[in-house]
């Protein structure tokens, strides 16, 4: 990881697949392995006491075993060359033993998958905290009225607390999403050379099944070396996530220009701060997510691109794969952690919210003005009248109230309740009612 990752929040997740936690993850397979062995007797207890006893004393030199690695094409051949030796100081009768039936792409995959669950534990608990910001977000704004903007045009009214519940509702799905993904796709992984499980013979089954609930993953029943549905479907959930956090953050951004000016970031002293312009207060948090989210398609396209993988064993997909995904769980975790930050940090200005909407000369309010007298007039009629008088409306500076107050009056026929009609509260009523349904909705 770069300076500049770090800079951008990234470094909150960094020891999530740090060097030290893969070898690690690496290294427990390689014990738990031995130990289910000699459970189920397929090799001598005190051979597999002594690999379990290295493996607790292995630290291993990533810098070294990356090297190597460029020779061997894999790092578990370095790594089992150093515990090996190691073993071979506690019993050397023992070192034969380790790593016995198994193969790189067993030991690489399972040190994944374990790190991967350990950043989804992280990635669920900064989930549920940005909801409960979210949630919070959305009650005390249930009826503050604002803005709706499509294509980015003023196009209604709703309130802040609906637009709040919908991101809550959209992290809630997420949250859902991964933990049946991961159910699926935390799988240990044992196959041996061929993905057959032959060097076990009729104990292959059983050790794949002992070793996953020794490593508390799912035995999938079969090898996954180059068949990675479930897995990717992860990465995928993972990405997923990433785009919804950027729309937040878009969101956020949008409503935090200048000339919008209907939320902000909390201030925190030196947060934000420009280098040129004393007056400016920059959102950080939201640059930010936006900053971490911008590489996560490109990520999970790469990751699908490398699923082409060739026969029993890939070659360059797999290896491809191994590089690229844990930088996906990484920006996941930190995103989340920083966007559930950002919720905690926005203020919403109401005042600024009711005057745009004041701004606008009461034209958002034309939908239900033309279905008011549709009867009168016809639908075709009346929308043609009032796009006229909309029109007047913001070229004039008058309100479109006035102008159609005076139309009316022409007219003894065309009757409207214009009190009802142009009451912001009531045109924010819908949406108000959806932050009720949202945030009790079953996910």
């Amino acid at each position: 990881m770069n300076l500049f990752e770090r800079a951008s929040g990234a470094a909150s997740a960094e020891t999530l697949f740090s060097d030290q936690t893969l070898i690690a993850a690496m290294v427990r397979f390689e014990s738990e392995l031995a130990l289910a062995q000699a459970q189920l007797n397929l090799i001598p207890a005190d051979a597999a006491g002594a690999i379990h006893q290295a493996c607790n004393a292995f630290t291993g030199n990533p810098a070294a075993m990356a090297e190597a690695a460029t020779l061997a094409g894999t790092l578990a051949v370095p790594l089992v060359a150093a515990l090996r030796a190691q073993v071979a100081t506690i019993n050397p009768d023992a070192a034969r033993w380790l790593h016995h039936g198994s193969t790189s792409q067993d030991v690489l995959d399972t040190a994944l998958v374990l790190c991967t669950r350990a950043a989804l534990e992280a990635l669920d608990d900064e989930i549920g905290s940005a909801l409960q910001h979210a949630a919070a977000l959305a009650r005390q704004h249930r009826a503050t009225p604002m803005l709706a903007r499509t294509l980015l045009q003023a196009a209604g009214i709703t309130t802040f607390g609906y637009k709040a519940a919908l991101w809550h509702h959209a992290l809630q799905r997420h949250r859902s999403r991964l933990q049946t993904a991961a159910r699926d796709g935390l799988c240990v992984s044992l196959g041996g050379a061929l993905g057959n499980l032959a060097a076990y013979g009729e104990s292959g089954e059983a050790l794949r099944q002992t070793l996953a609930e020794r490593l508390r993953l799912r035995d999938p029943g079969h090898c996954w070396h180059t068949h990675r549905q479930d897995w990717l479907a992860l990465a995928s959930e993972a990405a997923l996530l990433c785009a919804t956090l950027s729309k937040i953050a878009g969101d956020i951004a949008l409503l935090a220009q200048t000339e919008v000016a209907e939320v902000r970031e909390a201030h925190v002293e030196g947060r934000g701060a420009s280098s040129a312009m004393p007056h400016k207060r920059n959102p950080v948090l939201t640059l930010q997510v936006l900053s971490l989210t911008q590489g996560a398609p490109q990520r999970f396209a790469t990751l699908l691109a490398a699923q082409g993988q060739e026969h029993e064993r890939a070659l360059g997909g797999w290896q491809s794969e191994q590089a690229h995904w844990p930088g996906l769980f990484r920006t996941a975790v930190a995103a989340t952690r920083t966007l559930s930050a950002l919720l905690a940090s926005v203020e919403v200005d109401t005042g600024r919210c009711a005057a745009n909407i004041a701004a606008l000369q009461g034209v958002t309010f034309a939908e239900a003005v033309a279905e008011s007298l549709s009867g009168a007039l016809g639908k075709p009629a009346a929308q043609s009248l009032v796009a006229e008088l909309c029109q007047r409306a913001l070229r004039e500076g008058t309100p479109l109230r006035d102008l159609l107050s005076e139309r009316l009056s022409t007219e003894p026929r065309w009757t409207a309740d214009l009190g009802a009609l142009f009451n912001v509260e009531r045109a924010a009523g819908a949406s108000s009612r959806q932050v009720t349904m949202l945030l009790g909705k079953p996910h």
